[in-house]
């Protein structure tokens, strides 16, 4: 059995909960505790291929990657703000807004190594805050938006993230994007609901199911949603 040592605690703005960021002798993983469940495993350094996805996908189909303007929420442990990186050119900007100014720090810090340290690189800009803000105010501006928040649309760690799976929250995450861009949003599991919702609101809807790992471990989903 692994030993795992407590680095350190975060408290969820505006939630009641805390994340616990942890180690290993090799890896890393992220806990929330402090809901109704107990505690529960967000993420580790092990198993990412979700994450991977998430930033690769929908950066695979833009237009012109080397002008794109990408946002991803939230930053996690790096992975998929790594993974959209690879995908798009040198002039490109590349915003991660990450609710927990603590889980930037991590980043900078000892998660870095694992992800390639990509808050280091000159495309990336960091927005610490709500995301939703920032989609309310960057109207018609980005190319691809990548929503890895809470658990999907079945959440976990602030009920005002139900908002971005909302009616009005996709029509807001439509409104920031350039004509022919793509949302892209990760869940960790099947939601037929949101998937109509999402059609409902004039997207065309694509739905991938990835593995945690290579071609093994959880199956995760993300939806790629676009204009045309």
């Amino acid at each position: 059995m692994r030993h795992w040592t407590l680095i350190e605690e975060a408290p969820v703005p505006g939630s009641g909960q805390l994340l616990g960021l942890y180690r290993n002798k090799d890896d890393f993983f992220i806990k929330i505790s402090g809901n109704s469940s107990g505690s529960q495993d967000l993420m580790n350094t092990r198993v990412h291929g979700s994450e991977d996805a998430l930033g690769e996908a929908p950066c695979k189909r833009l237009r012109n990657p080397d002008t794109a303007r990408v946002l991803i929420a939230g930053l996690g442990m790096g992975f998929t703000l790594a993974a959209a990186l690879k995908e798009v050119g040198p002039n490109a900007e590349v915003t991660v807004a990450e609710l927990v100014p603590q889980v930037v720090e991590w980043n900078r810090g000892p998660l870095g190594e694992h992800s390639g340290r990509p808050l280091d690189d000159p495309r990336t800009r960091v927005h610490v805050g709500d995301v939703a803000k920032l989609l309310l105010k960057k109207r018609g501006y980005f190319d691809v938006i990548a929503l890895d928040v809470d658990n999907g649309p079945e959440g976990l760690t602030k009920s005002a993230n139900d908002w971005l799976y909302s009616s009005s929250g996709i029509d807001a995450a439509q409104d920031a994007l350039r004509p022919g861009g793509i949302v892209a949003y990760w869940s960790a599991g099947q939601d037929r609901g949101f998937h109509d919702r999402l059609r409902c609101c004039g997207f065309v809807v694509e739905e991938l199911v990835v593995r945690g790992y290579g071609n093994k471990g959880s199956r995760y989903i993300i939806w790629l949603a676009s204009l045309d």
